[in-house]
């Protein structure tokens, strides 16, 4: 392995990629770092310090948007929305088009539709910036209304109508620009771009969670007093356990065999037996993320209305909230599956290639096999991912430990990490091989996937 890292640098197209992409990386954090105009930043971080110390923020939203904003979040800094909205609407346009009859026939139209769908996708982001945006320059004008907590004093200087517009107009530029340099690494660096984005802002949160671990293994202050050295090589065996579970979840496929006719294509003969690849996480990290944002409503709802017993059931640390999250990551497993695997499409793409599936007659038949084998594979796969989203606030919960720490061991942050990682190496090692040099693997290939 440490010979093919090797060889990446050798090739000097490659190491134009590799150049370039951390060109790009250095830009991102560098928007991360550097606040909002008119942010006070000393009154921002003495509100945030004081917020954590009452336990308001404890696994709550803040710390995840947090981390997926590399730490914008604390500094109210340029890229505070991060690549966030871009991906939302990413998924809201991926959620409509099977079900909008227009949106489905211009993605049927090859490269044009796709362009299509691409502009839809920006003019759809900069929305969700907006809407955002707003919402981001309300929390630092009045924070007290979102989180029931008043600064000392004020979180931004000036006019506060003016302190909104420019704010939402930094953001949303932010974003879009962080969009473009998305697509330019994607072009001409290494990896999908705008999951590499997410993903650095991500690692980049590791070492602070890696300073509070060892921080709880000496010292007693952290609120742990049964936290123990020996606990920090335990936690750093199940570390390496999780990660290992979340490499099978991300590689698992069910190979499906497929006869496909042979037929002779100047002096090379195609066809012949293949498999069709229904992945166990066909699904990615989208329930988290839906299940994450629907767990976000009923708690505030309650509150409002005062009704305290049901909002304590949904406390982030409440065995409602763990049950509630757990069955709506299955129930968007089996969503997300429905509205984008279509068996009826394949079956038709497979009997007009002249493929079929041994043993099924092509047609409906084959299209019933497909469906019945992938939702026996969802909930295998469904029933692993929710097992591994519980898991770090299960360990956060009977540990004490910081949900910054208890993110490690599962969860958004490490399917992102393990699967855009293995997507990037499975990049250079189709680089390296087409260019006669030896992979990563000395037998096999890893094997990538599509972003999110």
């Amino acid at each position: 392995m440490l010979k093919a890292f090797w060889n990446v640098l050798k090739v000097k197209e490659l190491r134009s990629r590799l150049l370039f992409t951390a060109g790009i990386i250095v830009l991102v954090r560098m928007a991360d770092n550097i606040p909002c105009p008119g942010v006070n930043s000393v009154a921002l971080k003495n509100y945030l310090t004081q917020f954590q110390a009452n336990g308001a923020t404890s696994g709550g939203i803040m710390d995840m948007l947090d981390i997926f904003s590399g730490g914008a979040l604390q500094q109210f800094a340029l890229g505070v929305l991060g690549i966030m909205p871009y991906i939302t609407a990413s998924i809201i346009i991926q959620l409509l088009t099977p079900v909008v009859p227009s949106l489905e026939k211009i993605s049927r139209d090859g490269e044009t539709g796709r362009a299509k769908i691409s502009q839809y996708t920006r003019y759809l982001t900069i929305l969700v910036c907006l809407v955002q945006g707003v919402l981001a320059a309300m929390a630092m004008i009045n924070p007290a209304k979102l989180f029931g907590q008043m600064p000392s004093e004020p979180l931004f200087w000036g006019n506060p109508g003016v302190f909104m517009v420019m704010t939402v107009l930094v953001l949303t530029c932010t974003t879009m620009i962080f969009m473009w340099l998305g697509e330019q690494v994607t072009e001409r660096g290494i990896g999908n771009g705008v999951s590499i984005i997410i993903t650095i802002n991500i690692i980049s949160k590791v070492p602070s969670a890696v300073v509070q671990l060892f921080q709880m293994a000496t010292s007693q202050s952290t609120g742990s007093a049964s936290f123990k050295p020996v606990h920090l090589l335990i936690l750093l065996i199940v570390f390496a356990a999780v990660t290992a579970a979340t490499i099978m979840l991300c590689q698992g496929m069910r190979r499906v065999p497929v006869q496909m006719a042979r037929k002779s294509i100047g002096n090379q003969v195609q066809g012949g037996a293949t498999y069709l690849p229904l992945k166990v996480n066909f699904a990615g990290v989208m329930p988290i993320i839906f299940a994450g944002a629907i767990m976000m409503i009923p708690r505030p709802v309650f509150e409002y209305f005062n009704w305290t017993t049901l909002a304590s059931w949904f406390n982030y640390d409440a065995g409602g909230y763990l049950i509630t999250y757990g069955l709506l990551i299955m129930a968007f497993n089996f969503f997300w599956v429905a509205t984008q695997f279509n068996p009826l499409q394949i079956s038709e793409n497979l009997k007009r290639e002249g493929g079929y599936i041994p043993g099924i007659r092509p047609g409906q038949p084959t299209a019933d096999f497909l469906d019945t084998t992938m939702t026996r594979v969802t909930f295998g796969g469904a029933v692993f991912l929710m097992a591994l989203s519980l898991f770090p606030m299960l360990l956060a919960n009977s540990l004490h430990i910081p949900f910054l720490v208890a993110s490690l061991f599962g969860g958004t942050s490490l399917l992102i990490m393990v699967g855009v990682t293995l997507d990037t190496m499975s990049q250079l090692e189709s680089h390296l091989t087409m260019r006669n040099y030896e992979g990563f693997l000395r037998k096999g290939r890893l094997h990538g996937r599509s972003g999110f």
